[in-house]
């Protein structure tokens, strides 16, 4: 799927331009791409064109909403086929995404992009074949190519992700990653056992909690992992902390141990596990 070229108004952006035509301002300067450039856009009274394309002005937008062109109008990017995903902005730009409500990916503290960095630097890409179970917007693979890996071979569950990926503009594209990203719309749980051993050199493993994907997490799924991965290569396990509170279950520890089962040295990083293959 193509990537979407269009504008994506968040509600600052769209308040913005509606106060400089109010203004009477014949430009506006700022970023109709949640901060991946900044650009100009000509003001007219009923109407705006960015980079040689015309515009009406937006409705309101929520504040929680990103909206794009969809042709005939700017149109929430959110999706409903069975649970509600959605794209959704945050103050540094780089967007997260929401399914029914639940946040998939850390902004409190962070960039959703510079958590995905610092997490990508524990499997040291450069050079290596990586393996991202899940894919999401694709920030772990985005940090891998910026980083210098050799190949990403990707793969992602949900269609609807997959379609948030072509609006995102922070979302690395596989076809302009020179051959270096593949990204398959498929279910790491079953898809795994189609790879060949020792075929990956890292893994960045970032599943939906516990209560959504358990096969995820389980022995099973493990000892595929340490299948397919090389003696020596490096594996992030995100985790969170779920429950820990409420259950007083340890997710992280039950991880840790469970890889160490399956074959592999794991330690606490971060918010989840590491994991070196044996």
């Amino acid at each position: 799927m193509a990537h979407y070229t269009g504008p994506l108004l968040t509600q600052q952006t769209a308040t913005a331009l509606h106060a400089a035509r109010s203004a009477g301002a014949t430009t506006w300067s700022g970023s109709l791409d949640l901060g991946h450039s900044t650009d100009s856009a000509v003001l007219a009274t009923d109407d705006w064109s960015w980079r040689g394309t015309q515009y009406p002005y937006p409705p309101a937008i929520k504040e929680r909403s990103i909206h794009y062109w969809d042709g005939d109008a700017f149109a929430p990017i959110a999706r409903f086929s069975g649970a509600l995903i959605k794209l959704v902005p945050t103050v540094w730009g780089v967007p997260t995404f929401e399914i029914d409500g639940i946040k998939m990916l850390p902004t409190a503290k962070t960039s959703p992009l510079d958590d995905a960095r610092a997490k990508v630097t524990l499997v040291a890409p450069q050079g290596k074949r990586v393996l991202d179970t899940c894919g999401g917007l694709g920030y772990f693979a985005a940090c891998c190519l910026a980083a210098g890996a050799a190949q990403v071979q990707s793969f992602e569950k949900n269609g609807d992700v997959l379609w948030l990926r072509t609006l995102d503009p922070w979302s690395p594209d596989p076809d302009d990653s020179g051959g270096r990203l593949t990204l398959t719309h498929a279910d790491i749980a079953a898809a795994i056992a189609q790879l060949p051993d020792a075929a990956f050199d890292a893994a960045l493993h970032d599943p939906p909690r516990f209560g959504i994907a358990g096969e995820l997490y389980s022995a099973a799924f493990y000892t595929e992992l340490a299948r397919v991965l090389r003696h020596g290569a490096r594996l992030f396990h995100y985790t969170g902390s779920p429950n820990k509170l409420t259950s007083r279950r340890d997710v992280p520890r039950e991880v840790a141990r469970r890889l160490e089962t399956a074959g592999f040295r794991a330690e606490l990083a971060l918010d989840g596990v590491l994991a070196v293959r044996r």
